[in-house]
């Protein structure tokens, strides 16, 4: 059998069962109302276990940076960058422990299906409502272009297809199952894709380790080659401590201003599945970066001279593993890369229908629109944003972890304090959530473009400490949030 085709057959495998899951969804979806169809297809009628709640929350996290992108640098900067990405282990734990059970208890209070929903009840502001869905589109749209060229880099390299057919191929995939089976298919298939993720780093670590002789020959043929790539800042200080705090920051504490991971702490069914999945999803996230990140940096004890950047990892694989198991690696970081896609299209299309379109132009009134008319729009819009990412993708730029970076940081600008202090603190209001919108996103920015030389320490740590001092400076020129809200919010 021709070696493409034998590659092919895990990817097609786990695209079918995509499919199935889409559609099984679909039919089990409440329709009888339009607020029943759209409780149950952004958040799955709040019914989700704590595994399926673990795995949703690390593979909408994951993404191909994770696989592609990370590994790729960790080639090149050996295991400093392993030690750097470790830092992502405590996502799943802060992101529940710190929003879980507060979020929820407030999102069923105030029937938030969004967190835009959630930000207009809390500050009863439309210019917090309009900055945040546009923030969303605009540095989604940058996120989903980064996993679009980076499906497609993959399949190009591991398949030896074009780029552009396996760029069809992932996004039409992607945007497809999203579409038709809405926040429930999401993350039934991400429970399936985190499973087909852990598979895929063991297979490829054990590759790498066999091929090189053992880990003790790899850590030394590394030393060989450069001492630099056994340290913890890397080769010639590439990787300095304050960057490393940066990073902290960056997918540490700002993991709580994202909102594809955010939103899906509305969505569990229990406090019991709440605390499963800080445990199982903790483990799992862990133990998935250390492989893969691994696995990029000691590639290079194996292959020493591959070219540095995104096709690192494919290029790895492709010539380490069989064509079967090339496939099973590709399934995994295409599982990565839909997963954060589809949470991507799903929290923009709530953007477009839910709080843009029937909140100012049916008055908040869902009813208006019936289900059949809700499905479509869903589709049409999910559709749209795909396609738009789609063309940006056809010609792609490099450096994928760096877009991913760039989008992540522009979100947690935006939402970070709005979401932490609009949950904890009882005097945040409209003025406090708008300044620190505006100048965490214009500090972002600014300092993204310029680069001023700041001794290492990223973009995201001024933004984070900026977006504060405008938060609590908007807070106490503005007017107390109203007595309703306080009720509503703390029960006083």
């Amino acid at each position: 059998m021709n070696e493409h085709v034998l590659t092919l057959i895990p990817v097609v495998v786990y695209l079918a069962l995509s499919f199935a899951v889409a559609f099984w969804a679909r039919n089990k979806a409440d329709s009888d109302s339009s607020q029943g169809f759209i409780e149950d297809y952004f958040i799955g009628g709040r019914s989700m276990g704590g595994f399926v709640l673990a795995m949703t929350i690390i593979a909408s996290y994951t993404s191909a940076s994770s696989f592609v992108g990370g590994p790729g640098v960790a080639y090149r900067l050996g295991l400093s960058w392993v030690l750097l990405a470790m830092i992502q282990v405590p996502t799943t734990f802060l992101t529940i422990g710190v929003l879980g059970k507060r979020f929820a208890m407030i999102s069923r209070r105030t029937r938030s299906v969004t967190l835009t929903d959630f930000l207009r009840a809390r500050f009863e502001s439309d210019a917090v409502v309009i900055l945040c869905s546009v923030a969303l589109l605009v540095f989604f749209m940058a996120a989903m272009l980064a996993q679009f060229i980076g499906g497609a880099r993959l399949f190009q390299a591991v398949t030896g297809y074009p780029y552009i057919v396996g760029l069809v191929l992932f996004g039409f995939s992607v945007v497809l199952y999203t579409a038709v089976g809405g926040f429930r298919a999401v993350v039934v298939t991400d429970a399936i894709q985190g499973i087909v993720m852990v598979i895929a780093v063991v297979v490829v670590l054990v590759a790498v380790v066999n091929a090189g002789g053992g880990m003790e020959k790899c850590i030394a043929t590394l030393k060989s080659i450069d001492p630099g790539l056994i340290t913890p800042t890397g080769p010639k200080n590439a990787v300095p401590q304050p960057f490393i705090l940066s990073f902290w920051v960056l997918v540490g504490l700002g993991i709580l201003g994202l909102p594809q991971t955010t939103q899906k702490c509305m969505a569990y069914r229990d406090s019991r599945a709440m605390h499963d999945a800080m445990v199982v999803g903790t483990l799992i996230i862990g133990f998935m970066i250390l492989c893969a990140h691994l696995a990029g940096a000691l590639g290079r004890a194996v292959i020493p001279d591959l070219p540095a950047g995104d096709l690192a990892m494919p290029t790895l694989i492709v010539d380490l593993l069989s064509p079967f198991w090339a496939g099973v690696f590709i399934a995994g970081p295409l599982a990565a890369i839909m997963s954060t896609v589809d949470s991507m299209l799903l929290l923009v299309s709530a953007a477009i229908i839910k709080d843009l379109y029937i909140h100012y132009r049916l008055g908040g009134d869902a009813s208006q629109m019936t289900p059949v008319s809700l499905k479509k729009m869903s589709l049409i819009s999910t559709g749209v944003i795909g396609l738009l990412v789609f063309v940006a993708a056809i010609e792609p730029p490099d450096l994928l972890v760096w877009i991913n970076l760039f989008a992540f940081g522009g979100l947690e600008a935006v939402f970070l304090w709005p979401i932490i202090l609009g949950l904890y603190w009882k005097r945040a209001n409209a003025a406090g959530a708008v300044a620190s919108i505006v100048a965490g996103v214009g500090t972002f920015v600014a300092l993204t473009l310029i680069k001023p030389n700041m001794g290492g320490v990223h973009a995201i740590v001024p933004t984070t400490l900026v977006a504060l001092a405008a938060f609590v400076v908007g807070v106490y020129a503005g007017n107390p949030p109203e007595p309703r809200v306080t009720r509503l919010f703390w029960g006083e």
